[in-house]
């Protein structure tokens, strides 16, 4: 007889639900050795009991068994006395189970419980519960009762394969392919030999939901396990090679993944990706209708060491949306760099509407220069992040942040104030000058979320700027098609006397017979043209047809009574033609880079008189 072991329950810790009615009675024997039923009645029940009983001396030898003891260990119970009964039961297998036998033998512990998984002389394995008790009383040994437990033991391993497999596809589910994995990334499983490396394939189906919404759950149910069929035989096809195949596990929806433990590098995920791609590319027959069907994975492939399962399945899950945004139907390899990126992203998106409470933003000051003379005509101002961690950050780092959280509002209200009210000081500090205006960037979201023509009129009254120093800049692509509450607000702000300017010109819908009926004052022309100005020798070769095109735009808007500014001007052979075919004012490096309103305040107060021969405001370019 031999078997495998359980470890030992201490009686104070047993479920009691557990305790069978065979233990009772087997306990209840073991009191009754010396109580009030004699000698001859006491051996007839032990004789006849339906529980397999043994009794046991403090030798450890078995003194008697009755028949159900012979059967359960398949042997003649005449032939058993006189043996080990700790070889009998397979107790002295681990270390734990036998000291707690002894102990029981010796007196010194109330009872042992435990499992035994015995082999009867058939082959025929029989999972028992073994239980350990004194007899009581003066009478030394101890009483063995066992109890088959097979049929339990049966039905807890079918209950615990329905728990942890998904019953759609029959593949592991969620709960046990992180069971896997965790046991994969234990220390032992990779010291003990093998690369010492873990690859992960997570995969999404493109378009399931479609097939949900349209052809019913049912037959969505089917393309599951339709695509888990093909999965899985690209993972025993990968397998043939290596000592075992992936795991393939549904995740949930229409999630999948191959669990590659001690995987061989990159390359070997990269061919599992590309092959299961291939292999959801034939149509999928179902109830007569075919349908195909894409997937996205993400791949991921590191040393085991120093991973966790959740870092594992939480990166596959950032490379699986990557290869979705990268155009679906396709593998995407993890990069760190990117990931880097994007957990920048997310830092700046959780600590942006704090920032703005604790005034982490600054601006800075970029000149708006008429063509003609060269002189400070205004001023754009440029909001950035003075961040405690990552430094002075530009716009384009937080500000598409901003408009997907609402914080522009509050934001783009600061942006204003404090651009106003610089303005205002810049006139009071300078009261011989010519005013400059100053050109504020609005996002559309601060239009459609706030009371735009409201927050403009509180600053204005507050500030004491005159409106018509105020320019309010939006993108073509947000005014183009505006109407109710946009159009409204846009009609009041210029009926208010504050200039509307149009940013970007150019990379939109360029319908100037449109800009006509919008309340419209100034285009603000995209840099993209502007670099095909090249004709100082030192740049690529002009582009005859942006000429010809901002020549068109320069000219259409003047006869629609806008004025027209340059953006990204940076050489004077730029700033001569722009000059030439009647651009009104420029704004780039070849004037200033952004700069603090403390440098601006020098330039105005400079009076600069005229262009210089490079085409700068003369004797106050800014070079920080």
């Amino acid at each position: 007889m031999s078997g495998t072991s359980e470890g030992p329950t201490p009686a104070a810790d047993l479920d009691r639900s557990a305790v069978t009615e065979s233990d009772t009675l087997a306990s209840d024997g073991a009191r009754g050795l010396n109580g009030a039923l004699g000698p001859s009645t006491y051996q007839a029940v032990f004789a006849a009991s339906p529980s397999a009983m043994a009794v046991v001396g403090r030798d450890g030898l078995i003194v008697s068994v009755n028949t159900a003891f012979g059967e359960i260990l398949g042997a003649d119970p005449a032939g058993l006395v006189g043996r080990v009964a700790a070889d009998l039961l397979d107790l002295a297998s681990d270390a734990r189970t036998w000291h707690a036998y002894r102990e029981v033998l010796c007196g010194r512990q109330a009872e042992l419980r435990c499992a035994r998984r015995l082999k009867q002389p058939d082959g025929r394995a029989v999972w028992a519960r073994v239980t350990v008790s004194p007899l009581g009383g003066d009478t030394p040994g101890v009483l063995l009762s066992v109890s088959d437990i097979s049929a339990r033991r049966e039905l807890q391993a079918r209950l615990r394969h329905l728990q942890m497999h998904d019953p759609v596809t029959r593949l592991p589910n969620r709960a046990l392919f992180f069971e896997r994995l965790s046991a994969a990334l234990e220390p032992d499983a990779y010291e003990r030999g093998g690369t010492g490396r873990i690859g992960l394939c997570y995969l999404d189906l493109d378009g399931f939901k479609a097939v949900n919404d349209t052809l019913g759950h049912r037959v969505g149910d089917r393309l599951l396990a339709a695509v888990a069929d093909r999965l899985n035989s690209c993972a025993e096809e990968a397998g043939r090679a290596r000592a075992a195949a992936p795991l393939v596990a549904r995740l949930g929806g229409d999630e999948f993944a191959l669990l590659v433990a001690d995987s061989t590098g990159t390359d070997q995920l990269a061919e599992l990706a590309e092959a299961v791609l291939k292999s959801l590319q034939a149509p999928f027959d179902l109830d007569g209708q075919r349908l195909n069907v894409t997937a996205s994975i993400g791949v991921v492939e590191r040393h085991a060491a120093g991973t966790t399962a959740t870092g594992l399945v939480q990166a596959a899950d950032t490379t699986l949306y990557w290869a979705k945004v990268d155009g679906k139907s396709r593998w995407t390899l993890f990069d760190p760099e990117r990931n880097a990126h994007l957990m920048t992203r997310q830092a700046l998106a959780s600590t942006l509407r704090p920032a703005i409470e604790r005034g982490e933003f600054v601006l800075e000051y970029q000149p708006l220069v008429g063509m003609s003379d060269g002189r400070l005509r205004g001023v754009e101002a440029l909001v950035r992040w003075d961040h405690p961690r990552f430094g002075l950050l530009p716009p384009n780092r937080f500000v598409g942040l901003a408009e997907e959280d609402g914080s522009i509002v509050p934001l783009g209200r600061w942006v204003l104030a404090t651009a106003c009210r610089q303005a205002r000081r810049w006139q009071l500090d300078h009261p011989d000058e010519t005013p400059l205006f100053v050109s504020v960037n609005v996002a559309v979201r601060q239009v459609w979320d706030s009371d735009l023509v409201a927050d403009v009129a509180e600053i204005l009254a507050e500030t004491e700027l005159a409106p018509g120093l105020l320019q309010l800049e939006l993108t073509e692509s947000a005014v183009m098609g505006s109407a109710g509450r946009p159009l409204q607000a846009l009609q009041a702000l210029s009926d208010m006397g504050v200039r509307i300017a149009i940013d970007d010109f150019g990379t939109g819908y360029s319908n100037l017979a449109y800009l006509s009926r919008l309340p419209v004052s100034v285009l603000k022309l995209d840099g993209s043209f502007v670099r095909g100005f090249q004709y100082d020798g030192s740049g690529a070769p002009p582009n005859p047809a942006d000429e010809v095109v901002v020549e068109a735009m320069i000219d259409l808007a003047h006869r629609l009574g806008l004025t027209v500014t340059a953006e990204c001007v940076e050489t004077a052979s730029q700033a001569a033609r722009l000059r030439r075919i009647g651009c009104d004012t420029g704004q780039g490096w070849l004037y200033s880079r952004p700069v603090s309103a403390e440098r601006i305040a020098e330039l105005h107060g400079g009076g600069a008189e005229g262009p210089g021969k490079n085409g700068e405001v003369r004797g106050r370019a800014v070079r920080p």
